[in-house]
């Protein structure tokens, strides 16, 4: 059974905005630091943007910083990614995930344990 679900994806134009969501079910995961990670067609999974397990600390790569947002309500066990001034590039897959290390912020893929099935989200020109 898949402990995170993602939605929230989408098609959307160019400097538009959408919010995703991710949910637990079965386990919380308000004790660890929550990340968000993408991957494009033929490229690599690539870390988006990351936040500790109280939500105060936020963390993001720099082509997503100033433009999206990550935040969590560990009351209703769900993490969540506003993403604003949408460029084509960032047309992807969008994954959430769990860090369960209590260390510093996981940039790589094999840092993160627990992973979400992924939401498609399309940005057009």
């Amino acid at each position: 059974q898949r402990q995170l679900v993602e939605s929230g994806g989408g098609l959307v134009q160019a400097g538009g905005s959408l919010r995703l969501s991710c949910g637990a079910s079965g386990r919380t995961f308000s004790g660890y630091h929550m990340g968000w990670l993408r991957q494009a067609p033929g490229k690599e999974r690539e870390f988006v943007a990351a936040i500790n397990w109280g939500g105060g600390r936020t963390y993001y790569a720099d082509s997503v910083k100033g433009r999206f947002t990550i935040s969590r309500d560990n009351a209703k066990n769900t993490v969540y990614l506003q993403m604003t001034s949408l460029k084509p590039e960032d047309t992807a897959v969008y994954y959430c995930a769990a860090d369960l290390r209590g260390a510093d912020w996981a940039t790589r893929q094999y840092e993160y344990e627990y992973w979400g099935q992924g939401t498609q989200v399309t940005v057009s020109s």
